[in-house]
């Protein structure tokens, strides 16, 4: 009985300190940044993706909104980018944005696309901690030519009323 009871004991042990040493987590966000260059505000085969884009990871408290965790990543050749959060951010609302496009042709925003929230905590049954975000993008003053093109192939051009 007391062997059962030190081995019950020393689990508990380990399973508090496997506890604490998982809070200090970190978490890789995932994401893509792209040209949106039919301006429709969602990928087409002929979006291109942004080498350079800056975006940041910033994460706020749910009840004051003040900022508890911020930093910045930027795009690879593929648009791709990854950024380190440390911590676990139960108590948090995070979410990636789009900070600067370093292409004069396309660093238009999409006012209310700016961002995609991402889930940096332990405690919401995800235990991967890659967090993988929406794409984000920029678009361009004006769509290119082949857009029309595009837009039939979806069936979503020439709009009918």
């Amino acid at each position: 009985m007391a062997k059962a009871i030190l081995v019950l004991s020393a689990l508990c042990s380990i399973l508090a300190f496997a506890n604490f040493a998982q809070s200090h987590e970190v978490f890789k966000v995932e994401g893509t940044v792209y040209c949106d260059t039919c301006r429709v505000q969602f990928q087409t085969k002929i979006s291109e993706n942004i080498e350079g884009a800056k975006v940041q990871l910033t994460c706020r408290d749910m009840e004051t909104e003040k900022v508890t965790y911020t930093t910045e990543a930027l795009t690879d050749k593929d648009g791709k980018y990854t950024i380190e959060a440390t911590g676990d951010h139960e108590k948090d609302l995070c979410d990636v944005g789009v900070i600067h496009s370093p292409r004069e042709d396309c660093k238009e925003p999409a006012i209310g696309f700016e961002n995609s929230r991402v889930v940096c905590s332990n405690n919401v049954g995800m235990h991967n901690p890659t967090r993988y975000a929406n794409p984000l993008f920029f678009m361009k003053k004006e769509s290119l030519p082949g857009c029309k093109d595009v837009l039939d192939e979806l069936g979503l051009f020439p709009l009918e009323f």
